[in-house]
């Protein structure tokens, strides 16, 4: 064998291994969550038990819908507010655009821990009681800066020229943002909003601050709060996200990757 082939065997074997150390043990989880028994390490027989178990479970189906609903509304929220800040920005003077870019940059930096308690002593001084809207408004706070930074590059690559022009042929400020600013932003702005709402979906330290005594909680605040350990059920539950996002994955790659190649040939 020569040495170039040992080379590109070796990287293959590298990549191998990689990617087992990453999806052995999301591979193990699914495996088990068809487990006939409640045993995470040894298994006792094929069965979808724990899924019927899971979609019968009112609180644990409660912490996802919570989960869900918050990470839909945060995340629309804070891409409207990060994409109107980043176009905002895109326009002010060079000191105050680096001055709140950086000022932008503490949330993402700081230890998820500082910005609960933050948020949590916030809340008491204006005596907002604990709930949806803490966690709501809790997930918008450190949601916006991903999407800022996110759609901010885009913003200042466009020609400065494209709303003088659209002003010029007629369009109100409304109709440039609309229909030739925000067109333009558009797979930065999808960006913004996939970054957002994994953050959110994801979040437990700051979820769990802001929403102390008040009986609501997310997937990783109800986990967190299991007395007896880790559940069964959970493997289902992480399964069905698992497979989720693999679809979500797979249609980009399969369907939505050549549509959109297409287009821009046809476009070219």
């Amino acid at each position: 064998m020569t040495e170039n082939k040992v080379t590109t065997v070796l990287k293959y074997v590298f990549i191998v291994l990689i990617l087992a150390i990453i999806y052995f043990p999301v591979f193990s989880m699914i495996f088990f969550s068809f487990n006939a028994n409640k045993s995470f390490t040894r298994f006792g027989g094929f069965s979808f038990k724990w899924y019927i178990e899971l979609f019968n479970h009112k609180q644990m189906m409660n912490a996802v819908l919570v989960t869900i609903v918050v990470a839909v509304v945060s995340t629309i929220i804070s891409t409207i507010i990060g994409t109107l800040a980043a176009i905002s920005l895109s326009r002010q003077r060079k000191v105050l655009r680096n001055l709140t870019l950086n000022a932008t940059n503490i949330p993402i930096l700081n230890p998820e821990i500082i910005t609960a308690i933050s948020l949590f002593v916030l809340f008491g001084m204006f005596y907002i009681p604990s709930g949806y809207a803490t966690m709501i408004l809790a997930h918008v706070a450190f949601s916006t800066p991903y999407v800022i930074i996110t759609v901010y590059p885009k913003v200042i690559s466009l020609d400065p020229n494209l709303a003088d022009a659209a002003s010029d042929l007629g369009a109100t400020p409304f109709q440039t943002l609309m229909k030739v600013i925000f067109p333009q932003l558009k797979v930065a702005i999808v960006a913004g909003a996939a970054i957002a709402f994994t953050m959110s979906f994801d979040d437990f330290v700051i979820s769990y601050f802001v929403t102390i005594g008040s009986g609501v909680s997310n997937i990783s605040t109800y986990l967190y709060t299991l007395k007896r350990g880790l559940d069964p059920k959970v493997n289902a539950l992480s399964a069905l996200i698992f497979l989720v996002i693999g679809l979500k994955v797979t249609y980009d790659y399969f369907i939505s990757g050549p549509r959109k190649m297409k287009k821009e040939r046809l476009r070219g």
